[in-house]
């Protein structure tokens, strides 16, 4: 174990460790990566910060400033990019 670092489990059983408080399994996080659309491209916390706000779809996300996103924990500068592509391809962008 690294220092720092904590034993948790998560409700399906699997042990990780982690150095925050952060609860995200990574065991599942990978089980539940979505293999195409936006998502599937973004890292896992960025994933689950979305979708903990109830962003699944660029539509959603449209609705939002890109300063806005990035108050979300999990997400950072280098997950930008990534959406404002994604929404370009649709014809969509970041709320001005």
């Amino acid at each position: 174990m690294a220092v720092g670092k904590s034993l948790k489990v998560c409700e399906k059983g699997h042990e990780f460790y982690k150095t925050s408080e952060c609860n995200s399994c990574p065991v599942c996080d990978k089980e539940n990566k979505p293999k195409n659309g936006f998502l599937s491209k973004l890292s896992a916390p960025a994933r689950n910060a979305l979708l903990f706000e109830g962003i699944d779809t660029l539509e959603k996300l449209s609705n939002y400033t890109e300063k806005e996103i990035l108050k979300l924990h999990g997400v950072g500068p280098a997950s930008l990019p990534i959406m404002r592509t994604s929404l370009e391809e649709e014809g969509l962008s970041f709320k001005k």
